[in-house]
């Protein structure tokens, strides 16, 4: 199609047909949404009806029949969280199958928001912001929440993590610090060399941030994370001094030499793609 040329198609994930395992479209991430493109117009239109059927929710593809015309899709709704639906496209009908968290309501959700800001060298940063259902999103304590990888990102939509947290009354911010996946190469790049530095620091300035614009209060902040966020938690407690009152590590690595050995000599080397990050 036409608009497939007006992709990014930096970072994009390519979509295969079931059969032939050919390349049929790309998904990529814009403007905080995924966007389906598909070479061909009958496909793009299909998606396009998809999509239109599910106004206030995310789609998304998770898995289709050998011809295509079946299709089970993932909904992620604001108000009842992630669900799936089956779609016959020969007859035109949706099946809802279930959600993901069938308990939850509107009311146990919270609001996410993407937000943005400039770390202290000037670098563009994003990421999302949690605000807790029913609390005035004023001086709220606040947990800092950052991925792991740290070659990855945070995306928007229902994050458990995140909304458990916030059910709480916590605001939860999920920073897609330099160094993530699905910005450009030369936002990746830029987090070489940042292990315990700028890559860490990029999460202390979103806590500036928020406190300068009144949302939370500087004084009750803890960093929460597992993996790459865990030793970021670690980091915060002891690189980072003054920013946060506690730190909780979820299997976060506190030795790099030896995470690096353990990756090479389990898989070769798997270590050298964390490497560039010290």
């Amino acid at each position: 199609t036409t608009e497939i040329y007006t992709l990014s198609l930096h970072d994009a994930l390519p979509i295969y047909d079931p059969v032939t395992h050919g390349l049929i479209g790309v998904v990529t991430l814009q403007d905080d949404a995924h966007r389906y493109a598909f070479f061909d117009h009958e496909d793009e239109a299909e998606w396009r009806a998809i999509d239109a059927a599910f106004p206030d929710s995310a789609v998304g593809l998770e898995s289709w029949s050998d011809d295509r015309r079946k299709i089970i899709i993932q909904f992620d709704s604001p108000t009842v969280g992630p669900g799936y639906a089956l779609v016959d496209l020969t007859n035109g009908s949706t099946t809802p199958l279930g959600f993901a968290y069938p308990s939850l309501t509107g009311a146990d959700i919270s609001a996410v928001k993407p937000v943005s800001f400039k770390a202290a060298d000037g670098l563009q940063i994003s990421g999302y912001l949690t605000l807790p259902q029913g609390h005035d999103p004023k001086n709220l304590p606040l947990i800092v929440f950052p991925h792991g990888g740290p070659a990855a990102r945070d995306e928007p939509g229902f994050d458990w993590w995140a909304q458990a947290m916030a059910s709480r009354g916590y605001a939860v911010l999920q920073v897609n610090y330099r160094g993530s996946e699905g910005f450009g190469w030369t936002f990746m790049s830029a987090g070489f060399g940042e292990w315990g530095g700028k890559m860490q620091t990029d999460l202390s300035d979103g806590v500036r941030y928020l406190a300068s614009q009144g949302t939370i209060d500087p004084r009750r902040v803890c960093i929460v994370g597992a993996s790459y966020g865990g030793y970021a938690a670690l980091a915060g407690a002891t690189i980072d001094t003054g920013v946060y009152r506690c730190a909780v590590d979820i299997a976060g690595p506190s030795d790099l030499a030896k995470l690096i050995a353990y990756g090479s000599g389990r898989e070769g080397r798997q270590g050298v793609g964390v490497e560039r990050y010290w």
